[in-house]
């Protein structure tokens, strides 16, 4: 059975405890990676911390040519990261509509080189007899990563590359759930970087929690559910840490009646489906007019029994098996109390028999309002399908949420629609689309979904200083 340690200082680090990861797709341990400790983390901080004066004082261009370096790893050993995501994850290596884990480091190549292309400008706001005023980003220092298992790799690198792009040094910890690929980048990386400049520690949440405390990291940014977010919050008040929250979201999508329909409904299904719907931006409650309500669900359904679902190895996988066991059962338990409380099981609803976590693609009808599975963010392939009759009335209903990640509105009347968008409580909101990121445009959550934003020159600037300095004349 492979082994995977840890990389502290430019140097590979194991330890007594293993930790054992699960293929979701047989339910079986492939692979052990070492387990550290809050010992280790502080080994991590310090070493980031020695390297933090000289890297953050290298120049701009050094800084670009390391990190378009960084792209270059990810893109010769694209092949390997790639087995690795889909053992760990379960998604396919090629996936529904082309995103699995090719789309995932391929993903991770495209924001590594987006992002080494970003600067951070001097920004004059006087030069005048009297003075001059200029306003510098400054790096912070010890940045701390905490990423989830649903899209480790990817989510990492979103992490990682404008921290280092701004100057700082880095020490993340992935989930225990999903760490090799990350581990294995943050090993090729460290042939490219100084030593200490990133640096991995894999642990349990204590792990976690000595991260949100520790004295001598400046800036968490963190990836997660909305509760381990308000604790990461309440720890880091300990020296004010700079946060960037990217939390749950229960993303509505409205569907006006004005659709094409058939035209439209494999884009529902993707926006809802990709990666088995664990993925914070997914459409996880689907509000569609009841003029075409039933159309939208046959088309629905006949999508979800055509999907090849299986191990994301095989060739032709469309979706692959839930993460993990805990997260299998509570979409069951979901699916279970939408029963129980007169919704529809259109198609799936049940585990599947036999090896791995595989829960089919469900849709589920007859559904309001108040049911737990449309209140609460499902993380899993099952979908609500909610109707409505007045646009009024629904939107105020997607906004009755404590989430606000992301929105959309499905209609073919454009200005109709970006009238509907901009009353919308979400951080983002999508037209006739749903969850399409991209690198150089903000991407963060209001209200419960969390503080501060990813992705582009707003993104990069999260991991700054502000100082300005001011000549008098």
């Amino acid at each position: 059975m492979q082994q995977y340690n840890m990389t502290i200082d430019g140097n590979d680090v194991s330890s007594q405890q293993k930790c054992d990861v699960v293929n979701p797709a047989t339910g079986e341990v492939f692979a052990q990676c070492a387990m550290g400790d809050a010992q280790t983390l502080d080994l991590a901080v310090k070493a980031a911390r020695k390297a933090f004066p000289s890297w953050s004082q290298i120049s701009d261009g050094q800084k670009v040519e390391k990190v378009n370096a960084l792209a270059s790893v990810l893109e010769a050993n694209m092949p390997e990261l790639m087995a690795l995501v889909t053992q760990e994850t379960g998604k396919p290596m090629a996936g529904l509509n082309g995103i699995g884990s090719g789309m995932e480091v391929g993903g991770a190549i495209a924001w590594t080189q987006v992002t080494a292309s970003l600067n951070l400008p001097v920004d004059v706001i006087q030069d005048d007899d009297v003075a001059l005023v200029e306003v510098h980003r400054k790096p912070l220092g010890v940045v701390a990563s905490i990423t989830p298992w649903n899209w480790p790799l990817m989510i990492a690198i979103w992490h990682i590359m404008p921290a280092l792009r701004a100057g700082n040094t880095v020490v993340i910890k992935p989930s225990p759930l999903t760490p090799l690929s990350t581990l294995r980048f943050v090993e090729l990386a460290n042939t490219v970087l100084p030593p200490g400049v990133l640096n991995i520690v894999t642990g349990a949440q204590s792990v976690g929690a000595a991260i949100s405390a520790h004295p001598d990291i400046n800036k968490i940014i963190f990836t997660g559910s909305t509760s381990t977010g308000k604790k990461i919050m309440q720890s880091a008040a300990g020296n004010l840490k700079r946060l960037t929250l990217e939390l749950g979201g229960n993303d509505a999508g409205i569907v006006l009646a004005d659709v094409d329909v058939k035209a439209m409904a494999p884009k529902l299904f993707a926006a809802a489906f990709h990666n088995n719907g664990q993925t914070c931006a997914c459409l996880k409650r689907l509000y569609v007019h009841e003029s075409i309500y039933d159309e939208v669900c046959n088309e629905l359904v006949a999508l979800a029994k055509s999907v090849k679902v299986g191990n994301g190895l095989d060739e032709g996988i469309e979706l692959g098996p839930v993460q993990n066991l805990a997260q299998l059962e509570k979409v069951q338990e979901l699916a279970d109390d939408a029963r129980s409380t007169g919704a529809k099981m259109l198609v799936g609803g049940s585990v599947r028999d036999g090896k791995g976590f595989f829960f089919p693609p469900t849709i589920v009808a007859d559904i309001s309002d108040g049911s737990r599975l449309v209140n609460e963010e499902q993380f899993g392939p099952i979908l609500p399908v909610i109707k409505y009759s007045d646009i009024d009335e629904v939107i105020a209903r997607s906004n009755n949420n404590p989430s606000g990640l992301g929105g959309s509105i499905w209609s073919s009347d454009t200005e109709l629609a970006k009238s509907l968008a901009c009353k919308m409580e979400t951080g983002s909101v999508w037209i006739n689309d749903h969850g399409s990121i991209q690198p150089n445009a903000p991407f963060g959550g209001v209200k419960q979904s969390g503080i501060g934003v990813e992705f582009g020159q707003y993104g990069l600037e999260e991991y700054t200083s502000l100082q300005t300095i001011k000549v008098c004349k």
